[in-house]
């Protein structure tokens, strides 16, 4: 008898997939035929850090780099740059979440905030390391706030229409370990 976890799981992975080719068709929409001075916060980030805190099954290591190097792709970012520290950092991320899960929310946005921070700072260091244009330090300070104060947003959403809760102490995944 199949295990109705395990639906859910990969459920909620498509729907993960499903967001994010949501959210990059936004991004590709013309909107503004002029260079704008203000950037969008990046939402996809905010789910991705969102759901490995609260249920690091649904984002396996290579669904979130794969669909971090496609945004990479298809944005024009450089390709495997931004995806490979967006991994690093959810993963480092996924291994906190019972240590996380017991603090406050004040605590766990600070965390993604930091987390969020370091992997920007190293992202602009290794392109002007590499002397690729990394764009202006205002648009990338406007995105980093922006994505800062949408993240609670983007855990209210999540946790009341997709029910992407923090796990308890007593959840298994479908093959028996301890979540």
């Amino acid at each position: 008898m199949a295990d109705p976890r395990a639906g859910q799981v990969w459920l909620m992975r498509v729907s993960y997939v499903g967001i994010a080719l949501v959210v990059v068709f936004f991004h590709l929409l013309p909107f503004e035929m002029e260079p704008s001075r203000l950037v969008a916060p990046d939402l996809l980030i905010a789910v991705t850090f969102s759901w490995a805190l609260r249920r690091p099954d649904f984002l396996p290591a290579l669904l979130v780099a794969g669909v971090m190097l496609l945004c990479d792709l298809l944005l024009q970012r450089p390709p495997g740059l931004w995806a490979a520290l967006a991994l690093m950092a959810t993963e480092w991320l996924k291994r906190r979440d019972r240590r996380i899960r017991d603090n406050t929310f004040f605590e766990e946005w600070l965390t993604v905030a930091i987390v969020l921070a370091a992997i920007t700072v190293i992202y602009r260091f290794v392109l002007a390391l590499l002397i690729v244009s990394p764009g202006t330090l205002y648009l990338a300070l406007i995105q980093y706030v922006g994505t800062v104060l949408i993240y609670p947003l983007v855990v209210a959403v999540s946790h009341v229409f997709l029910n992407v809760r923090h796990t308890a102490p007593g959840d298994f995944d479908p093959m028996g370990r301890s979540l």
